[in-house]
């Protein structure tokens, strides 16, 4: 196979200058709107960045997913997944809002006056600091930027050395300790970054619905990106129903599991009812939050759970697309309904909650579009390629 017949088509490069211009003039506002609200735009921010965090980190999660259970499924998107990877760095800067923020975000623990009126406990007080936080992000960005750097340089490496079969056991015998690494720096991250929002409350489970949240922002992102290249040229003919088929399944299976966590966190708290355990639902589930938490539950949920029941939707291409980015800005809904309740009794949007999106994953895409042209769209060595394009149905 030759590298120049799998090159990204010209509508990767339109993609790329239109990312990087919508998210270009959103920052622009979203910066203006920083200047004159900053702990609104922080608050914003916030879930923002954890959707963007999401596409990248899920989608390295998923790329582990494939080599260490060498699914076909995982072969049609290896290079979308390694480019999403490859904005590791990316969202690596844009953490830097985060920690200009800290003082209004995480005031529950860093102003002296809140900690006199609800003291934490000895073990929370030495873990929440300003040290201890930027220390431990240094510590989940190290971990992510080398699991990214490892599997992007041997699937190049794959590429060149197409006869080498110790390379594709590397890549396996990584994936599996891999996932358990992101998997346990993303749920300290998640304490950390969110769940430490309310001090006082705490779940064991939280990091796991970030994860699968994840893994549904990164499928979903995956099932946009292959319909759209099913398009072009190149790609035409080695997309398949059965892709889009199998890719489907999955998306369901990891709805279902982000269902189950969100779901096992809610009844433990509920047949606890403890009162320090219930402050969480307590806000999110009356008022206008209660109307947001139907939202969530229906829309993000029951409803894409419905869809995907259906074996034409899951192999048709505009119809699964359609669905995928649905549940991006259903990700994105729930995000918001995570993590504002801590800081307004209000759910109504504010104009910083629809810009700030607009520009992280405007800028996001466009680096994305700029990584996933720099190789070909199929990973040319690896030896179940042949077989995982070959044009047979099911």
């Amino acid at each position: 196979m030759n590298a120049q017949d799998y090159a990204a088509p010209a509508s990767v490069s339109r993609v790329q200058a239109a990312g990087l211009l919508v998210g270009g003039v959103a920052l622009l506002a979203a910066i203006f709107g920083a200047v004159s609200s900053p702990e609104k735009f922080y608050q914003s921010y916030l879930f923002s960045y954890m959707l963007v965090l999401g596409l990248t980190l899920g989608s390295l999660g998923l790329l582990m997913l494939q080599h260490l259970t060498g699914g076909q499924w995982g072969i049609i998107i290896r290079r979308p997944l390694e480019a999403a990877s490859r904005n590791i760095w990316l969202v690596l800067v844009m953490f830097a809002p985060i920690v200009l923020g800290m003082k209004s975000l995480y005031r529950a623990w860093l102003d002296p006056e809140k900690l006199k009126a609800e003291p934490l406990s000895a073990y929370q007080q030495g873990y929440l600091t300003y040290g201890g936080f930027l220390g431990r992000a240094v510590l989940y960005f190290a971990i992510w930027g080398a699991l990214v750097w490892l599997f992007n340089s041997w699937s190049r490496e794959q590429d060149q050395n197409r006869e080498d079969r110790a390379l594709r056991r590397r890549l396996k015998l990584l994936a599996g300790p891999g996932l358990i690494l992101y998997v346990l720096a993303m749920t300290f991250a998640a304490i950390d970054w969110v769940m430490s929002l309310s001090p006082h409350w705490a779940s064991t489970i939280y990091g796991f619905i970030f994860v699968a949240g994840q893994a549904i922002t990164a499928m979903s992102f995956m099932i946009i990106v292959v319909a759209a290249l099913s398009r072009s040229e190149s790609y035409a003919g080695i997309i398949h129903k059965r892709h889009f088929h199998d890719l489907g399944k999955l998306l369901f299976a990891f709805n279902m599991l982000w269902a189950y966590f969100d779901f096992s966190q809610l009844l433990i708290i509920w047949s606890g009812n403890q009162p320090e355990e219930i402050s969480f639902y307590r806000t999110r589930l009356y008022g206008g939050w209660g109307v947001v938490a139907v939202i969530v539950l229906i829309f993000s949920f029951a409803l894409p759970f419905l869809v995907l029941l259906s074996r034409d939707v899951k192999r048709s291409a505009s119809l699964l697309s359609q669905v995928a980015i649905w549940m991006i800005l259903m990700r994105l809904v729930d995000l918001f309904w995570m993590t504002r309740p801590e800081f307004s009794s209000s759910a109504l949007p504010t104009g910083l909650d629809i810009i700030v999106p607009i520009a992280l994953i405007g800028l996001w895409v466009g680096f994305f579009a700029y990584n996933l042209k720099q190789q070909p769209l199929l990973p040319l060595g690896d030896p179940k390629l042949a077989e995982a394009i070959a044009h047979h149905e099911h």
